[in-house]
């Protein structure tokens, strides 16, 4: 799943300027954190929300066959 994100990404912004960490606090939830150029963020999170709302149901779809649970956070890197 974290490379369909990773690739979700890219295609979007146009650049690998990211990271994605995956973290896994419980057994049937999955926690990616994307820490991202501040310059890239506004491309990732789109006008109102729409885009990290469409990548979250892309991610949605993947992780119901595989029975887990998936959130997203987007922060910019330091």
């Amino acid at each position: 799943m974290k490379e369909l994100l990773e690739y979700i990404l890219k295609s979007i912004t146009g650049s690998e300027d990211f990271k994605v960490e995956e973290m896994h606090p419980e057994e049937n939830i999955v926690n990616f954190e994307v820490l991202a150029n501040p310059d890239i963020i506004g491309l990732i999170i789109g006008k109102e929300g729409k885009t990290i709302k469409n990548i979250r149901k892309i991610l949605s779809i993947k992780a119901t066959k595989e029975k887990v649970a998936v959130n997203i956070n987007v922060s910019p890197s330091s």
